[in-house]
């Protein structure tokens, strides 16, 4: 009998989270969880993802619900298998991914006694989600199950709600743990129904919105920066706010802006390499700025806006957060972007004078133009195998970026083109952990074959992740930049730092990671020459199972090339600036 109201309760909290919508879990096999892992797998609308590793699963859980923009749920026993989930749970939080963590603890009576595998799992995660509850042991009163379906409503709304991200439920379980599969775990009586919880819409205030069409219809020289974007609907916004009023779009390689718009005329794609020379920002500096998204991840950009702080900047959030890390935001303002846009639109002067459009197109195409003489031959310099990647990633797949050097990396050297495909990386809190297991989870939730394009140590730290490729026949191609080490790093005051430097940032591993390929049953190459790379990537881009490309290439060499270069184009680019 324990067994049938533990089933009805579990079940209950199940289907109520399928009520609010979610259809993903991602499973870690345990004992105490056992009755929320076999309901789980048992509802006719969850699809079951089952990853042996905690850490790992936590991070295909984020990419899961990253790229849906759902809820999933992610399960887990009692004990440490919880605090394995929490650099994904942080990353989560600050990306503002739905997640609804289900961890699996001991009854109260069994805490804080010296029980095995029982770890204080009240407010395990700390700030980090929206919202914690410490579910009732389960009964079977009418009262309780319409409470833990209230509490499965709650969760799977407060997840959702902007600004989405992390919910944790702990659900305490006395044995004995097997349910009962004999009866109907998710049935309701009649005259049940489910919890519908709706959030409104963000809306901005009418007299602040009236201030700043009068701004807009002063200004000459407005710029929009756009930093990651998920909706299609605010990409096309965006544009359209481009179009009327004849602004650039400083487009970060996430608001995926730059691959498959309608309108590449708008779109800057080499702003960040452009406003490192300090005559081209005085030319290019605008009036006014209208930001959505995150801060994208040009650090020039960052600080050039943070350096004018008499220019007005408008940072349009649906959640009301404050993204403003330079501090100089004059209006937060809280709406969805195709409100914010309509509403600005709607009654606004009409804007016609280009020429300020068409002084960042002009250095956009000539610093374009000048890089395509460089020979990309040379993959030891990391540079040139962006350049050639961005014309091979097919259409309507996913390409997903490793932090430190890869995304800055990508900010400088892809281009704006038609080819659709989408672009992802982990920029919540910019770690270089649980990379592989995030690019994975995308594949979860879109069905599209993936580029990974990742460093060696940050490859290291995730190599549990490739295990998902295997058991799930996964098309991962990993396109492995080999520097042997931080590369970043050599970009920061600390490489002149020796005997420091080589020790404590350079931190050099001498892996061989074609074993690593072999463990997981997966193809591996290392292709040396610019047709190789093109044959061996277009060979296995859309086979199942892991395909690791490792290039080798030099982290030693790679600044002064980068700087030469960098100096060489915008040099050039102001000489014709000058004569235009």
């Amino acid at each position: 009998m324990n067994n049938q109201i533990m089933t009805k309760y579990i079940g209950r909290l199940m289907d109520e989270f399928v009520q609010g919508g979610v259809g993903e879990a991602v499973i870690c096999p345990g004992s105490r969880s056992t009755p929320l892992a076999m309901l789980a797998l048992a509802h006719p609308e969850i699809n079951p993802h089952v990853l042996v590793d905690e850490r790992s699963a936590a991070f295909y859980a984020l990419g899961l619900a990253k790229a849906k923009q759902k809820p999933v749920l992610l399960i887990c026993t009692s004990g440490t298998a919880a605090a394995n989930f929490y650099p994904a749970v942080v990353e989560a939080h600050y990306s503002r991914v739905p997640l609804i963590v289900l961890t699996a603890d001991r009854p109260h009576e069994l805490r804080d006694v010296g029980a095995p595998q029982a770890i204080d799992q009240q407010f395990l995660f700390g700030k980090f989600v929206k919202w914690f509850t410490d579910l009732a042991l389960p009964e079977g009163s009418h009262t309780m199950l319409r409470y833990v379906q209230t509490v499965a409503a709650r969760a799977a709304h407060t997840a959702v709600q902007e600004p989405k991200g992390p919910v944790q439920v702990n659900v305490p379980l006395r044995e004995p743990l097997l349910p009962d599969m004999s009866i109907d775990p998710f049935q309701r009586e009649k005259t049940e129904t489910k919890k519908v919880l709706a959030a409104g819409q963000a809306l901005p205030n009418d007299q602040v919105m009236s201030e700043l069409k009068a701004l807009i219809d002063q200004s000459t020289r407005g710029l929009i920066v756009c930093g990651e974007l998920h909706e299609q609907e605010d990409q096309e916004a965006v544009l359209s706010l481009a179009r009327a009023f004849h602004y650039p779009i400083l487009a970060d390689p996430l608001s995926n802006l730059r691959n498959g718009a309608a309108h590449q005329a708008y779109i800057i794609d080499a702003y960040d390499s452009l406003l490192k020379d300090e005559e081209l920002q005085k030319h290019l500096l605008p009036d006014i700025v209208i930001r959505f998204g995150p801060m994208p991840v040009s650090k020039p950009l960052f600080k050039w806006l943070e350096k004018h702080d008499e220019v007005k900047q408008i940072v349009v959030d649906a959640a009301g957060g404050f993204r403003d890390p330079s501090l100089t935001a004059t209006y937060i303002i809280q709406s969805h972007v195709s409100y914010f846009v309509d509403n600005v639109r709607n009654g606004a002067g009409k804007h016609e004078d280009t020429t300020y459009l068409n002084s960042w197109q002009f250095v956009n195409s000539s610093f374009r133009a000048h890089l395509a003489h460089y020979s990309d031959e040379d993959l030891t310099f990391e540079g040139n195998v962006y350049r050639q990647l961005q014309h091979l990633v097919p259409k309507d797949s996913v390409l997903f970026i490793g932090n430190s050097m890869p995304i800055r990396d990508v900010d400088t050297f892809f281009e704006a083109q038609t080819k659709p495909f989408r672009l992802m990386a982990n920029r919540g809190a910019n770690g270089i952990d649980g990379v592989v297991s995030t690019a994975l989870g995308t594949y979860a939730a879109l069905k599209q074959p993936i580029t990974l394009v990742i460093g060696d140590l940050s490859f290291y730290h995730d190599l549990n992740g490739l295990l998902a490729a295997k058991l799930m026949n996964i098309p991962l191609t990993v396109v492995l930049l080999n520097n042997d080490g931080g590369g970043i790093f050599s970009f920061l005051p600390q490489a002149s730092n020796e005997p420091y430097y080589e020790k404590l940032f350079g931190t050099p591993t001498g892996l061989n990671f074609e074993y690593a390929s072999k463990l997981y049953g997966g193809t591996y190459s290392k292709p040396t020459t610019k047709q190789e790379f093109h044959d061996l990537y277009l060979a296995h881009i859309k086979e199942p199972g892991l395909h690791l490309m490792e290039i080798e290439t030099d982290r030693h060499s790679r600044v002064v090339k980068h700087r030469q270069m960098m100096d060489d184009i915008l040099g050039e680019v102001k000489k014709e600036w000058l004569h235009s």
